[in-house]
This record gives structure tokens, sequence and C-alpha cells, in this order.
């Protein structure tokens, strides 16, 4: 009398539990194994599965099935619609793991500043859902209080600048670089100097190399900054702006942990996955919070 009743007590578990993994794929995982990436160099099919092209000129990051994660300078365009194109790996060749939607809601900070880069991002929602498959993943997010030590090995992805520094003359093919990140009092005092200003805060992040040379440029604005935990790809930054590897000028990109609650209240739909990260002895990380205010969004 035992047996069936144990065979059917499974088959009751297996029943209620057959879709419990189903909802979505775990966030930050990729088909093929990491590439000892050391300067810059074109990435293979299935590398960079969360990259989203948003109107051929700025970068991003699928966060769930139908969100993207971008920079709120898309703002300052006039765009009638705007695109995402996922699965892309080329700009000339043939994609054909490539899917597009267009954007029915762009909700950027509300207190983004376009002077300052103050506050810069921005989430696009996707006309559909996406369908999830080795090219196209959605990536982890840092979450609040994550800490990411100076000199921490951090990826950036996008079709930015070939090297000549002249418009125009994007790359055809999807760039990898490694970089690091750089401590953020250092940072702050580099660009004061630079331009007279204090522009970096604890909402910011740096990475970069001081030889320079090895850096996101201009179509990578909106882009992801990745760094790896364990087996998982977290985002820790989306560019804000770049120099383009001149001497000794560090990228700055946007906290995304600064930026948890906001995202988290602005997603409708499956939620973004968060994943902590705490580096020892970390000196990058922010010293105050970032006060969550009310959304502003547009329906396109």
């Amino acid at each position: 009398a035992l047996q069936p009743f144990v065979c059917c007590f499974f088959v009751v578990i297996i029943f209620f539990c057959k879709g419990c993994h189903s909802e979505q794929p775990a966030c930050g995982s990729r088909a093929v194994k990491s590439s000892n990436i050391t300067r810059g160099q074109d990435a293979t099919p299935e590398s960079w599965p969360w990259y989203a092209e948003v109107n051929s000129l700025f970068g991003g990051s699928l966060i769930t099935d139908q969100w993207v994660l971008t920079t709120a300078s898309i703002t300052l365009f006039d765009f009638s619609s705007i695109e995402v194109y996922l699965g892309r790996h080329s700009r000339s060749a043939s994609n054909p793991n490539e899917v597009n939607r267009t954007v029915i809601n762009v909700t950027c900070h509300p207190e983004f500043n376009s002077s300052t880069h103050e506050n810069n991002i921005c989430l696009l929602k996707l006309s559909a859902p996406v369908n999830f498959t080795d090219y196209i993943q959605p990536i982890c997010l840092a979450s609040e209080n994550s800490t990411f030590d100076n000199e921490t090995s951090s990826w950036v992805i996008g079709f930015g600048d070939d090297g000549t520094l002249q418009l125009g003359n994007e790359s055809n093919t999807l760039q990898e670089v490694r970089i690091k990140i750089v401590e953020n009092f250092k940072c702050k005092f580099i660009y004061e100097d630079y331009f007279r200003i204090a522009i970096v805060t604890e909402n910011e992040i740096c990475a970069g190399f001081e030889a320079g040379g090895i850096d996101p440029c201009q179509f990578d604005i909106g882009g992801p900054l990745m760094t790896k935990k364990e087996s998982v790809w977290v985002q820790n930054g989306l560019l804000g702006y770049t120099l383009c590897g001149i001497l000794g000028r560090p990228s700055v990109f946007t906290r995304v942990s600064q930026y948890h609650k906001w995202i988290s209240d602005t997603v409708t739909g499956t939620p973004p996955g968060f994943v902590p990260v705490t580096t020892p002895g970390s000196s990058t990380s922010p010293t105050t919070k970032l006060t969550t205010l009310p959304t502003t969004s547009r329906n396109m």
C-alpha cells in the first residue's frame, strides 16, 4: 500500500513543479565559454546574447523578455520610432539569429541631466516579448549595495569606433574588450582636472586603462559594463560618456546598483534578475544612497 502512495506523491510533485523554472532562464548565462580577452577584438556569435542595438546609434542590454536597459541620451534625439535589434552580430552580413522589436514605452530617470550625465539611465519596453535562444538571453543586474574593487576586470561590448576616431568609422562586427574598474576618487579627480567641473558622482562607476587606447567609443553609449561572478555575468554599469581611449581618461558609466529600486519599480511583467556582488576591499562603492523619484515615461 505504501508503494502506490509514494508513486502518486511524486507524480503530484512533478505535476506542480513542471513549470517552476520555465518563465525565464537564469540570467547572465551564455552558450559559449569565456575567451581570454585582453584587447579589443571581434566577438563571436552567442558571446553576448543580451546585447541590444538601439536605432543603430546606441547600445543597450536585454534584462527581461520585454525590457531593455539603455542611456537616457536617447531622449535627446527626435525619433519618430525606436527599434531594438537583438541577436545581432554584424552590421554588414546577414544575422540569421537576429530579432527586432519596436519600442512602445520609453521610461527614463526623471532627473536625467544631459549636461552632467547624472542619472543617465532609461528603460525601453518592447512591443512584444522575445523568445530566449542561445543568441538572445537576459543579463543579471548588480543589486543594491554591490561593490567593485579598484582594477576589477570588466568587459564592454558594442559596434563602436574602429580605432580611427572618425565619424562613420564604426565597426561592422560586434566588438568586445576587457577593461579595469578605476576607483571613483581617482576618476573624479581626473575629470575635474580635465573639465574643471565635478561630473563624476557616487551614482557612476569608471573603467578603462591609464595608458589609454582601449575603451568604448561612439555608438557604444548605453551599452553594458559587465563583470563575472563565478559563472554568471552581471551588469554593473551602462556607458554614459567616453573620451574613446584618450590617455588617462577612463570611461564613465551609470552605476546600475544605485538604481535597483527604480528599475524594479519601473519594469512590468517578469522582473529582472538582481545579483549581489562584493569584491574585497572595494574603494569604488558609493557612499550615499540615490533618492528614488517619481518615474516619467512616454508611449511611442
